[in-house]
């Protein structure tokens, strides 16, 4: 509950719904809008007020805007995510496979390869390239176990590689995680992605 910020459950509510949907737009994708004219066609909708833009035209611009806000943050981390890879190379102890994926052990293991067939428990650590955490069961204080041939292809890649105990770096190129549609808010399209993986065992 609140602590008198609000007169009343309204305002509480409408408060709520506002966070509802901005949080709602951040997850689908929306990095930014204008909140003036936003606040303008909200209330011309709720109101019943004349519309300026009409309902058809309305939906088609925001497809447009939508994919061309896509096209371009699509190109601009696949070449942020190409020259990252290109530098990420002269560091000493990363190991770059066929496939693309780039790799760093952190750790040694003392176990066994998994199979493709297996399940695995791992504590893992996801940031962007500017170092934005998108996922961490670290953070969550709690492993997570998964089969192997249901995560994406640079995991499961580096996974058949590892052995019980090992904890590796993994660089991630796009066309090894999420590709063009991306994950979500965070994992935008052709985003490539940096994990901290730890393979405590096969289960």
């Amino acid at each position: 509950m609140s602590d008198n910020q609000f007169k009343n459950r309204l305002e509480e509510f409408s408060y709520s719904l506002g966070m509802t949907i901005s949080s709602n737009l951040i997850q689908s994708g929306i990095k930014k809008i204008d909140s003036l004219n936003f606040l303008s066609g909200f209330q011309d909708t709720f109101a019943g007020n004349r519309l300026k833009i009409p309902m058809d035209i309305a939906n088609q611009i925001l497809q447009e805007f939508i994919l061309a806000q896509n096209e371009e943050e699509s190109r601009k981390n696949l070449e942020e995510g190409s020259l990252f890879l290109s530098n990420n190379m002269n560091i000493e102890g990363v190991i770059e496979t066929r496939s693309g994926l780039q790799f760093k052990v952190l750790k040694e293991g003392y176990g066994k390869h998994p199979s493709k067939e297996d399940q695995v428990k791992c504590h893992y650590h996801g940031v962007l390239l500017d170092g934005t955490v998108f996922d961490s069961s670290i953070e969550r204080r709690q492993a997570a176990i998964f089969p192997v041939n249901a995560v994406i292809k640079g995991w499961a890649e580096a996974l058949l590689m590892m052995i019980e105990g090992a904890k590796w770096r993994l660089f991630i190129p796009s066309c090894l995680a999420y590709g063009e549609q991306g994950a979500g808010g965070l994992i935008g399209p052709n985003s490539t992605l940096v994990f901290d993986v730890e393979l405590l065992e096969i289960v």
